[in-house]
């Protein structure tokens, strides 16, 4: 049986036994969220041999040549020395700059980051809160704020968001890993309809992406629409009516399930050219994507990021 080495502590493992549910149910923790290699949370340093690894493309070659791996992803297959990831040590120092709500159940969460972080509206960062991680999108604009912002769905409990409650300005926060994300705008796309279409918090990312299109001017016609679990949480109404209302190609919708049906039936595309980024849990993401396809949408020009619940 391949042996397993964290610090000085040491125990056999089934050959092929998952390699974070190794550690976790052994007393090392590291966190996860999604467990299909999409969050990041779960990384680990291998400092000597090497899992098999099930999402080779997951990480950079610069990252891998380093020894991280997702623990997820990745099985025990020989002896094993890892680094669990220290936010303390490999993570990057930031402090609350606000904790406000947007709407009964979400919290938006502004950070500043004590040493530059370079990053483009709607990618992912790893957030730390003592010894819980969780992934989130960044909501803000690098070319216009001065903090890191993240809408948190709070609406159930769990080790994160109860943490992110008790947060107050100049809290010490770390800042994990940056990642790319399905959500962006390409200047390329300058004079092509493009459609956001977003269900709870996945709005926070697609509101980057908005105000990254309309500071490089985008021509083309832009509809955003917003699914919310009822009419309080439709949590950025008022900067978006705002912006609709300077932005003569800007429309803006507000949905709840109980409009979700005919309000789908009634989509229709005034353009082949049209682009869609979709952002939500997975059930609502997968009824937006079924329904553009049927309106036409061809697939290479719908780009949808999943956010999957693990407060």
């Amino acid at each position: 049986m391949p042996e397993l080495r964290v610090g000085d502590r040491q125990w056999s493992v089934t050959a092929g036994t998952n390699l974070l549910d190794a550690l976790n149910q052994n007393g090392v923790p590291v966190p996860y969220s999604c467990r299909a290699g999409s969050c990041h949370a779960c990384l680990v340093q291998c400092v000597q041999g090497l899992p098999s690894d099930s999402r080779p493309d997951a990480l950079s070659a610069e990252q891998r040549q380093q020894g991280w791996r997702l623990a997820c992803q990745c099985q025990v297959v020989e002896d094993l020395q890892v680094h669990t990831f220290d936010p303390q040590q490999d993570g990057r120092p930031a402090e609350v700059a606000a904790a406000d709500w947007l709407s009964p159940n979400v919290l938006r969460l502004r950070l500043t980051a004590l040493r530059p972080l370079r990053y483009r509206a709607g990618q992912h960062l790893v957030l730390w809160a003592g010894n819980v991680a969780r992934p989130y999108s960044l909501a803000s604009l690098p070319e216009e704020d001065r903090f890191l912002e993240f809408h948190l769905d709070c609406r159930q409990s769990g080790e994160f968001c109860d943490a992110a409650r008790q947060l107050n300005i100049g809290d010490p926060i770390r800042l994990g890993e940056l990642r790319g994300g399905a959500l962006q705008y390409d200047p390329d796309w300058h004079d092509r309809p493009l459609w956001l279409m977003a269900a709870g918090t996945g709005l926070g990312p697609l509101f980057g992406v908005l105000r990254e299109a309309l500071r490089q001017d985008h021509r083309g016609a832009i509809r955003v629409i917003h699914l919310a679990h009822d009419t309080n949480e439709h949590y950025l109404a008022k900067p978006l009516q705002a912006l609709a209302a300077s932005r003569p190609n800007l429309t803006v919708e507000f949905w709840t399930p109980a409009e979700l049906p005919a309000a789908l039936t009634q989509l229709r595309l005034v353009s082949r050219q049209t682009l869609a980024l979709v952002c939500g849990a997975p059930d609502s993401v997968d009824v937006f994507a079924r329904r553009l396809y049927l309106a036409g949408l061809p697939r290479n020009q719908l780009m949808a990021d999943v956010f999957l619940s693990r407060g």
